[in-house]
């Protein structure tokens, strides 16, 4: 279809290479993880426990993802995903999870049929002729897209498809698998119990750096899949500064969020347990118009093999005075690791990544737990406090076009951030098919 066919609009969009109002299949794709819990030293254990004498499970995630060329700049993405299976220890008892897809698998009450992961309206408005190639990819239709522009999204998404992004950690099905080391885990993003909401996203582009602000809607309780209705009433905020001056080259990226809620806050129901003689919980203290907030740092460096080989760092921190409401339950974090191409034992397209993070909880936090508190992922029945110490390694073997192998080891010291249980070691085996 060409643009003559639109003659009688005002202007054609010629960002794209995709004719006007026809769909394009952009992507699908196939993941499985088989993952290995071993057992675990556990003098006592809670009902959000890793599972003592270990755990198998096995998960699948599908995916297809379409969009829409539209005129004055406009663009339209539709993704319909399934999810099937689930993590080891029903996926509970870490700050940093150890298989990034099981975020995917909702509560049980919601099924394992496909469901719409995104649905959303994009616009980029040109700010120079200057441009550069966008190639065919998940929610990227293919074309040429001006170097300078703003960009707004609007719709149902996921906040980290635009913030807290890292060349080297950033996607579960193809590079690290544990929650600390693909994403920011102090960042409580707003969203449902698989990770999308609804909201805006607002983004002025330009050489050298980018800044991103989002707006999105919180879950109207602790992991819960049901968003609230209005923004003025509950929201999750984030606002990104990243620093590129070179396109290939270095990145830092500073990101900060406000969430406004239905929060808890620990102290609180520590006091009302202290009254009362009972077990503190932070659900029962959740109140409207509570705040939290944080603030993360992100860095990548490529060093060599057109950077495919690098290193990558994260530091997160929040006020860990609100309880954790969605993600996970983190309130402090530093990680950091490489990358290493396989063109060095002459296999171009593999990987090799190493990670390591460490996570801890805020003194409220932690008092909480040792209390014999539940979070919506912690709850051992008491806590003898320590940080949780994560280490992973991960090679990922080319085998076809299309399809990659991973072999994957993690090992966890006081998980849970518990002295008294642990050490967990998992051995996971991810295959990943992609179109």
């Amino acid at each position: 279809m060409s643009c003559l066919l639109f003659a009688v609009l005002p202007q054609c969009s010629h960002a794209d290479d995709a004719p006007l109002f026809i769909p394009q299949w952009l992507g699908a794709q196939y993941t499985f993880v088989d993952q290995n819990q071993s057992r675990v030293h556990s003098p006592y254990a809670g009902p959000l426990s890793l599972k003592p004498d270990g755990s198998t499970a096995r998960s699948h995630t599908f995916g297809a993802y379409f969009g829409i060329a539209l005129p004055w700049h406009f663009q339209y993405y539709w993704d319909v995903e399934m999810f099937k299976g689930e993590g080891v220890s029903n996926a509970t008892g870490l700050g940093g999870l150890t298989n990034g897809d099981i975020i995917r698998s909702g509560v049980a009450s919601l099924g394992k049929r496909p469901y719409v992961a995104r649905n959303y309206l994009r616009w980029v408005l040109p700010l120079g002729d200057e441009t550069n190639e966008v190639e065919r990819g998940q929610d990227q239709l293919p074309g040429h897209e001006a170097i300078k522009h703003i960009e707004v999204k609007i719709g149902l998404m996921a906040a980290n498809d635009d913030f807290d992004k890292n060349r080297y950690a950033n996607a579960t099905r193809t590079q690290f698998m544990n929650w600390s080391l693909w994403n920011n885990t102090t960042w409580d993003f707003a969203s449902d119990t698989r990770g999308y909401t609804d909201g805006v996203m607002i983004g002025w582009m330009m050489k050298g750096w980018t800044l991103r602000y989002g707006i999105y809607r919180m879950p109207v309780e602790a992991n819960g899949q049901a968003l609230v209705k209005s923004l003025s009433a509950s929201s999750g905020q984030q606002l990104e500064l990243t620093l590129q001056p070179k396109p290939d080259g270095w990145a830092l990226r500073f990101l900060g969020y406000y969430n406004k809620g239905n929060l808890g806050i620990y102290q609180q129901a520590i006091e009302i347990a202290q009254l009362t003689g009972q077990v503190p919980d932070i659900h029962a203290d959740d109140a409207p118009d509570r705040h939290k907030f944080g603030f993360g740092i992100n860095g990548e460096l490529p060093v060599a093999d057109n950077g495919d080989t690098g290193f990558f760092m994260r530091a997160g921190w929040n006020d860990g005075h609100t309880e954790s409401f969605i993600f996970a339950e983190v309130d402090r974090l530093l990680s950091g690791g490489f990358q290493l191409s396989g063109a060095h034992w002459q296999r171009s397209d593999d990987r090799l990544g190493v990670g390591i993070a460490i996570e801890g909880l805020s003194r409220d936090h932690a008092q909480y737990l040792q209390m014999g508190g539940d979070g919506f992922l912690l709850g051992d029945g008491g806590l003898r406090y320590g940080p949780e110490q994560i280490a992973e390694v991960y090679y990922s073997i080319a085998v076809i076009n299309h399809l990659t192998i991973s072999p994957d080891l993690q090992f966890i010291r006081n998980p849970g951030y518990n002295r008294d249980r642990g050490p967990a070691r998992f051995a996971g085996l991810r295959a990943h098919v992609q179109f």
